[in-house]
């Protein structure tokens, strides 16, 4: 139980980063914390006292973060795309990340520029600009945020988080 995530907030309940509930304990323990929403029917046994677990904290004073850029590499492009191929929509088989428009006419690495990509649709637009061919982009790409990547590796947030995650 000590491994669930929470969701940290910043004093202006900005999405900060996601904790460990041991990690959540420890700073509403230390009053740095409010508890913003808990996980239902969960509860913490100490000693003398029960906590309710919580599911979404928030700062009781803001931080100034620095956002960390994320590295652009084929395998990010890949997980952005939620390993999607950005022309014909396929979920299966080897990906690769392919340059929208291609490097030989004018294009630069990007993350507005790069696409997962599955091998047959890399192939079939080879070196030739969208405008060329038949096919379309399913999204337009840009830069992820921090914040966003970290919660792909969780998979599907805690539905008491949506309100915060601007995602709606």
């Amino acid at each position: 139980m000590l491994q669930l995530p929470v969701l940290l907030l910043n004093q202006n309940y900005e999405p900060l980063t996601i904790l460990k509930l041991k990690r959540a304990i420890t700073l509403l323990i230390l009053g740095k914390v409010d508890m913003v929403e808990n996980h239902d029917n969960r509860v913490m046994h100490a000693i003398s006292v029960t906590y309710r677990a919580p599911s979404v904290i928030r700062l009781r004073y803001y931080v100034c973060i620095k956002r960390k850029e994320i590295s652009l590499t084929k395998k990010n492009v890949i997980k952005r795309d939620n390993h999607q191929c950005q022309y014909c929509g396929k979920r299966t088989g080897q990906m690769t990340a392919d340059h929208v428009l291609p490097k030989a006419l004018g294009g630069d690495e990007s993350w507005e520029n790069l696409v997962c990509a599955c091998r047959e649709c890399n192939n079939k637009k080879g070196n030739q600009s969208l405008k060329h061919t038949s096919m379309h982009l399913l999204k337009n790409p840009k830069r992820p945020s921090y914040f966003t990547f970290a919660l792909k590796e969780l998979g599907s947030p805690n539905i008491k988080w949506r309100p915060f995650l601007f995602q709606h």
